[in-house]
């Protein structure tokens, strides 16, 4: 289930898997409990009761068990990690800048967190900062897709289509089979005015994920492109 998915709004299979995932989630966290009235002092108890607390939605609990976690072992990265995306969930941006600083320290060459840094920047709407996040990214680790597609959405977000297509381009070198690219390219054309190049990557996207989540969105766009074609094509005609 995804988050801040309702329960009501699955199909049968979908709220049996979800339902199933809550109760072995409860069961292991009763468990992490009891091992901490057994022993106090174990970091990791209190991590896997965090993971549990986060699975089950309660992020504000899950903060508190990282937080112990990283008070009885300071160079907990994934704690600190952890603790940093349930604040991000939260909307407590200063917490997870800080938590994310505190994981970076302890291990500077993890590109996830970094990308998270950005990312929380970026909901603080310093998109300045966030940038230049993403860049180093994408010079320091190349391979890191993620990197790519943040920089090119928070560009096209600040309607920065044609460097957004650069970075766009850059990714689809480096990652030729990675096809939800066609569909940010598109956008750019079509918000470029450049009508029949957004049409050819909206098909290109659509040939290559036909069972995308963005499907429904991408088609309505070509359509609409294709309509607005016809109805040029007319006036053309009566000239």
């Amino acid at each position: 289930m995804k988050s801040g998915q309702k329960l009501e709004s699955l199909n049968l299979s979908e709220k049996a898997h979800a339902l199933r995932n809550e109760s072995l989630y409860r069961e292991a966290a009763s468990n992490y409990l009891n091992a901490i009235l057994i022993d106090r002092n174990n970091p990791e108890s209190y991590f896997w009761l965090g993971i549990c607390c986060k699975n089950l939605k309660q992020y504000q609990k899950a903060i508190n068990y990282f937080e112990k976690a990283t008070t009885l072992k300071d160079d907990y990265f994934d704690a600190f990690f952890e603790m940093g995306i349930c604040y991000q969930i939260e909307g407590k941006n200063c917490g997870a800048i800080k938590s994310f600083v505190q994981a970076i320290q302890i291990n500077p060459d993890s590109p996830e967190v970094i990308l998270q840094l950005g990312i929380t920047h970026e909901l603080c709407e310093e998109y300045d900062l966030a940038l230049m996040i993403y860049q180093k990214l994408i010079e320091n680790s190349p391979e890191f897709i993620k990197a790519y597609e943040q920089k090119s959405s928070l560009l096209m977000k600040m309607n920065q289509y044609k460097d957004a297509l650069v970075i766009l381009n850059k990714l689809l070198k480096i990652s030729p089979d990675y096809y939800s690219t066609f569909a940010g390219i598109g956008i750019c054309f079509e918000k470029l005015g450049k009508i029949s190049q957004a049409k050819r990557y909206y098909r290109k996207f659509l040939t290559y994920q036909p069972l995308s989540e963005q499907n429904k969105f991408i088609s309505y766009r070509l359509e609409k492109l294709r309509k607005i074609s016809k109805f040029d094509n007319k006036i053309l005609k009566c000239i």
